[in-house]
């Protein structure tokens, strides 16, 4: 079906295509009358005004862009991103600003994304998402002079603010409720090592442990994907003093733990107890439910949207600390076996 044009109005309503344009942007040259009669007209029609020629004349196309570096089957069983991309829908739906998502496989596809989008004026704005250590993409808008908010601790970058959470908090209580429990020998299956979150979580880890006199920690890095989190699992389990206890870096992975076990034939929690990073509807679900450790991850995803679209607006924006995650004790912990 054929768009409704400025012409089309102007043949409806009898006037001259100026007469129309004056009505629509709502400027002087046609009488009260007539505007509401061009307005009634253009509505009935389903006529909406043009995004890229509103671009084009105030330098905004009204969209912020998002780039997922990870295979696409992460978006659909990871939901950490299901629910940050809720956030964010939810922090721009009354400005009615679009999300642009797009998923690359490597850090170059990424790249070109952002030069892409930013030279034909697609998007006013990006998130970035898993930071990494010496992370390029902080370089790489400072250069095209791109307005982004890092999802994750990049603070003290001029010009490009964080919108972070203190996981350290986290890693503390989850490790003081074990060790509390009895629980000496700890694993940690994190993920990918090169992310800044999975290092600065490692580093927290590591010092809550030497804290609190835990000597039998261990880490195994991973993919996050399910399949990996399950062989890091049998291989902590396998080994002569396999760990009583094992914190997840997300929800997939503790839940496939959990099948390890059956098939093992390891009792949860029993014989060994489980943690998940990033409550959801997974560690609910599954039996018995996890303890996991919780973020308010879509209220993240809206602060963030609210913090990019103020950049763009030529604010400024400091670095913003969300509220600490917190422990949710569920049915997948308990004391360690004397």
């Amino acid at each position: 079906m054929k768009r409704p044009t400025i012409a089309d109005i102007a043949d409806a309503a009898g006037v001259s295509k100026g007469a129309v344009s004056y009505a629509l942007n709502g400027k002087a040259g046609v009488s009260a009358q007539t505007r509401a009669r061009i307005l009634e007209i253009a509505a009935r029609m389903g006529w909406h005004p043009s995004s890229a020629a509103r671009a084009l004349s105030n330098s905004r196309s009204g969209a912020i862009g998002l780039v997922v570096d990870r295979p696409a089957w992460v978006l659909g069983i990871e939901p950490f991103f299901m629910q940050l991309i809720s956030g964010v829908e939810a922090g721009l739906a009354a400005t009615r600003t679009a999300l642009l998502l797009q998923v690359t496989e490597d850090a170059g596809a990424e790249e070109a994304a952002y030069r892409r989008w930013w030279g034909e004026r697609r998007v006013d704005g990006v998130l970035l998402v898993d930071l990494r250590d010496d992370d390029h993409r902080l370089g790489l808008l400072r250069e095209l002079e791109l307005p982004g908010v890092v999802v994750g601790h990049a603070a003290g970058v001029p010009g490009v603010p964080s919108v972070w959470l203190n996981d350290a908090e986290a890693v503390r209580e989850t490790l003081a409720y074990l060790a509390a429990m009895g629980h000496r020998r700890i694993a940690r299956v994190a993920g990918p090592a090169h992310f800044v979150h999975t290092r600065e979580r490692g580093e927290a880890f590591d010092a809550a442990a030497a804290e609190l006199g835990l000597t039998g920690v261990s880490c195994v890095y991973t993919d996050y994907s399910g399949e990996d989190g399950a062989r890091a699992t049998r291989r902590l389990l396998s080994g002569a003093d396999r760990p009583t206890a094992i914190v997840y870096d997300n929800d997939v992975m503790a839940v496939a733990a959990l099948s390890v076990t059956q098939e093992m034939g390891i009792l949860v929690p029993a014989e060994l107890s489980l943690v998940a990073w990033d409550d959801s509807e997974l560690c609910r679900l599954v039996h018995p439910a996890l303890t996991a450790v919780s973020r308010r991850v879509p209220a993240y995803g809206e602060r963030a949207a609210a913090a990019l679209l103020a950049l763009v607006d030529g604010q400024e924006v400091a670095d913003i600390l969300l509220e600490a995650p917190v422990l949710v004790p569920r049915g997948s912990t308990a004391p360690a076996r004397r």
